[in-house]
């Protein structure tokens, strides 16, 4: 999506006569460097290994956001017990009653509202299995993201655009936009303010 409305435009800076097009690819631009679908609230699934003896596991993408009609970012959660890795133990005394109920390797849905989360770090608080076993692995889909634009994001996408606008090869008033030189030119076009302003949007892990 855009990040700037064309009557923004000269709010943040930009020639009334700047086309769509730019904004569309300075948005673009910082999506692929915060390594996200959007800025904008989105659903993702992400597997995760729990670290042994840890309840604990952090998301890649934040802020958690509901969205309407559900009141937690939680869409669905779902774990498994597997078999201890070489040099990890097992929980002492359960490890025989999962292989006895074939649980390891098994998905089973987890209560998304038993799951203590922190929207702003993305970090979530498993609960146990029903037979007192932890999770060793859990697979979350959330949405993520922000309701509305936030403002550091709009400014970050005029500057894009201000920065492509003055650099050679890429000036609006005597070349046509280029996408593959926009991203060519990434490098220099997000500079350190810009980065700075993206900073807490850019997604804790690849993929």
């Amino acid at each position: 999506m855009a990040y700037l409305e064309t009557t923004e435009y000269e709010n943040y800076g930009l020639a009334p006569d700047t086309t769509d097009d730019w904004i569309a690819v300075a948005s673009g631009m910082i999506d692929a460097y915060c390594r996200r679908a959007s800025i904008s609230a989105t659903q993702y699934v992400e597997r995760l290994r729990v670290v042994e003896g840890s309840q604990t596991v952090r998301l890649s993408y934040l802020p958690l956001v509901a969205v309407s009609p559900a009141t937690i970012p939680l869409v669905t959660v779902r774990g498994r017990y597997t078999r201890p890795r070489r040099g990890e133990m097992g929980p002492v005394g359960l490890d025989a009653i999962a292989y006895a109920f074939s649980l390891p390797g098994a998905w089973t849905q987890v209560d998304p509202a038993s799951i203590d989360f922190l929207s702003d770090t993305g970090e979530l608080t498993l609960p146990y299995n029903v037979l007192g076993l932890p999770y060793s692995e859990i697979e979350v889909t959330y949405t993520a993201g922000c309701a509305a634009v936030p403002e550091a994001v709009k400014i970050a996408c005029a500057q894009l655009v201000k920065n492509a606008q003055s650099t050679p090869g890429l000036n609006v008033k005597t070349s046509k936009l280029d996408t593959m030189w926009m991203q060519y030119f990434s490098n220099s076009l997000i500079d350190a303010h810009v980065q700075q302003l993206l900073r807490p949007y850019v997604a804790t892990r690849l993929g």
